[in-house]
């Protein structure tokens, strides 16, 4: 398994090993004690499954409190994946990173506690499979604008299909900072 840094502290691509022959293929999608050992913490409590159709996008979403840690990946088709560090006091506070992933890749991405998430489908369709480190909370669901200029996410999508909820979140910068998690500088980024 091969652990990628990305531009955003604490988020990693992973390329899990690959068993390929003339059957088919295998893979670990999650082995905690392999993960832990690398550095990935997420103690996850919940797995979601999504499908999508092409030109969706869900996002940009997170919660607080009860933020959570997630390991998502593609199982069928393919996304532009994207974090975003909305830590108050983060040295990248509201700068995002995006990586492509897929069926074919198989890559997945580590996104910590503390950042918003989202996502838009560039094939047909695609299953989109994620783990959780908390349960979803409803009343601590919360979300920034997929479009916010301040962001410059470079989205792969031009009129994408939204959903009502997240056509109406704010831009960053119109958050309460009572709502958005604390960067913990002494805990090399992690959320408080």
């Amino acid at each position: 398994m091969k652990l990628l840094p990305t531009e955003l502290e604490g988020v990693f691509v992973i390329e899990p090993r690959v068993f390929q022959d003339p059957r088919g293929f295998f893979m670990e999608t999650f082995h905690r004690e392999r993960y832990e050992a690398l550095g990935l913490h997420g103690d996850f409590c919940q797995d979601n499954l999504s499908f999508s159709s092409k030109n969706t996008l869900r996002g940009l979403h997170y919660q607080f409190p009860h933020a959570q840690a997630k390991l998502v990946q593609v199982l069928q088709g393919e996304i532009f994946d994207v974090a975003v560090d909305i830590r108050r006091g983060s040295p990248t506070f509201g700068r995002a990173v995006g990586v492509t992933l897929s069926e074919s890749n198989r890559r997945q991405l580590f996104i910590p506690k503390g950042f918003a998430h989202g996502f838009c489908v560039l094939s047909a369709t695609v299953l989109f499979a994620y783990k959780c480190s908390d349960f979803y909370a409803p009343d601590c669901d919360r979300g920034v604008q997929w479009s916010d200029p301040a962001l410059g996410i470079a989205w792969p999508v031009e009129n994408p299909l939204l959903s009502a909820k997240d056509q109406g979140l704010p831009l960053l910068k119109d958050i309460p900072p009572e709502q958005l998690p604390l960067f913990d500088s002494g805990r090399t980024g992690r959320q408080k």
